[in-house]
């Protein structure tokens, strides 16, 4: 229960604080070790160009598999926390129940897909064999164990909502490790294991994500007593399993849309495979950046859910405002870092031809990151509100709506050189330029209609 009275009662700016840095260093060190996976394999003895632009390619389909865990844990998390503010605990344990059961759904799409779609999808954007020969193997090893990234993610959110961010980091760092310590040896065939190249950064992304679930759920079993665990609340509720997705839907396609926005990338881009592979590792590193403003967001949800269940006015216009000014400052950050380190990072990746193309993508790009990042608060605040739709929106305006017709407009006039490509990267900071100032617009209303209006 101390828990809960910390969500109850501390103050917001501490209590934002206190939850939100282990949250930003999990996803940091996620992104970190996204990093990482790639640097290793573009320092390949043979084949890096060829392994950079394979992992490139199979990206989206990663992160749409994170999306939909990531998204349904949202939705777990808004619904949790709000649920334990109103006091509700039978209905609490019924909400986690759920969410493990569309746990196992999720995974089973997961594996058929492995088993049968991963051809046709690299062979959608790539005729080099080498690449798609790396490509089909990496992204089935990815799929076929991708219950460890499914059942972290939504473990990682059952522990954020009763505000033990510090567990779901532990989980975090212990994964990320793993994985950093296996790439290169199962990568470059160190001691007794030997060299497998790609498919060495599939089985050691694989294992630390299983690694981090067992131990996520040895927290959750042991350290959420708030609600009951017991199987029987695995059973389907068609009303949970709809308050879930009417928060986390959204989040889902927020989240997948990033996935259709990098593939269409890679679209866009296939005239040119060294801006192809640029654009995937300048990805990497934009993930770096906005993941500190999830990993925010991610304490925002629950602060501001908790408040929301209590009708309490004052800890909710709290939590916005901390939940800005904070990630406005985490962004500023980022833009430094991206903006003055650029030949760092493209030396990390041995970025070889598309080394001027990823600068000049960092350069351009990086500026978007402060409106992204507000953009990512935006949606925090709107699902803690239980206004969906707006956060929808957001999204669609940011991957899809503005961001891909401009950027495929851009590349019919400019295909050459990397002054040219250097053109379709300013669709990123208009984007979020437009997107920024309707999320504003959405928050004006959000608090008229539903924070203003409380006691």
């Amino acid at each position: 229960m101390a828990e809960s009275n910390k969500m109850k009662n501390m103050p917001v700016n501490k209590l934002m604080i206190q939850m939100g840095i282990p949250m930003i260093l999990s996803m940091a060190l996620q992104a970190v070790y996204n990093i990482v996976d790639s640097a290793f394999v573009g320092n390949m003895r043979v084949g890096s160009e060829a392994a950079l632009n394979a992992l490139t390619l199979v990206f989206p389909v990663q992160m749409l598999m994170v999306a939909v865990g990531v998204g349904t844990g949202v939705g777990t998390n808004a619904l949790l926390a709000r649920t334990l503010g109103q006091g509700n605990s039978k209905k609490a344990a019924k909400v986690a129940g759920n969410s493990l059961f569309l746990g196992v759904i999720i995974y089973v799409v997961c594996l058929l897909f492995g088993v049968l779609g991963v051809k046709a999808y690299i062979s959608s954007q790539t005729v080099d064999t080498e690449v798609l020969a790396m490509g089909v193997s990496y992204l089935r090893i990815c799929c076929v164990i991708s219950f460890g990234i499914i059942f972290f993610s939504l473990f990682e959110k059952l522990l954020q909502a009763t505000g033990r961010s510090l567990y779901s980091t532990i989980g975090q760092v212990v994964g990320a490790l793993i994985n950093i310590i296996l790439d290169p040896i199962m990568i470059y065939g160190i001691g007794p294991c030997p060299e497998m190249g790609v498919n060495g950064a599939a089985y050691a992304t694989v294992i630390g994500q299983v690694a981090s679930a067992v131990l996520l759920f040895i927290f959750h079993m042991k350290l959420n007593k708030e609600f009951e665990h017991d199987a029987k609340y695995m059973k389907p509720d068609s009303g949970i399993i709809k308050e879930i997705y009417a928060i986390g839907l959204p989040a889902i396609i927020a989240q997948a849309l990033m996935s259709i926005m990098v593939y269409v990338m890679n679209l866009i881009l296939k005239f040119n495979p060294s801006a192809q592979t640029a654009y995937g590792l300048f990805y990497k590193v934009q993930q770096f950046v906005l993941f500190l403003a999830f990993g925010l967001r991610d304490a925002i949800t629950p602060i501001i859910a908790f408040a929301y269940g209590m009708r309490n006015k004052k800890r909710i216009l709290d939590g916005i405002k901390y939940g800005l000014i904070y990630t406005i400052a985490l962004m500023i950050l980022g833009i430094a870092i991206t903006e003055i380190f650029p030949g760092a990072f493209a030396t990390l990746f041995n970025a070889g031809q598309s080394r001027e193309y990823f600068i000049s993508a960092m350069r351009v790009i990086s500026v978007s990151f402060l409106f992204a990042g507000i953009n990512v608060a935006y949606q925090g605040i709107y699902q803690a509100l239980d206004s969906g739709m707006e956060s929808l929106i957001v999204s669609l305006l940011r991957q899809l709506i503005i961001i891909l017709p401009l950027a495929g407009i851009i590349s019919l006039f400019v295909r050459s050189g990397q002054m040219g490509v250097s053109m379709i990267w300013w669709a990123f900071p208009i984007t979020e330029v437009i997107a920024c100032l309707v999320g504003y617009v959405f928050l004006k209303r959000i608090r008229k209609n539903k924070v203003n209006t409380l006691n």
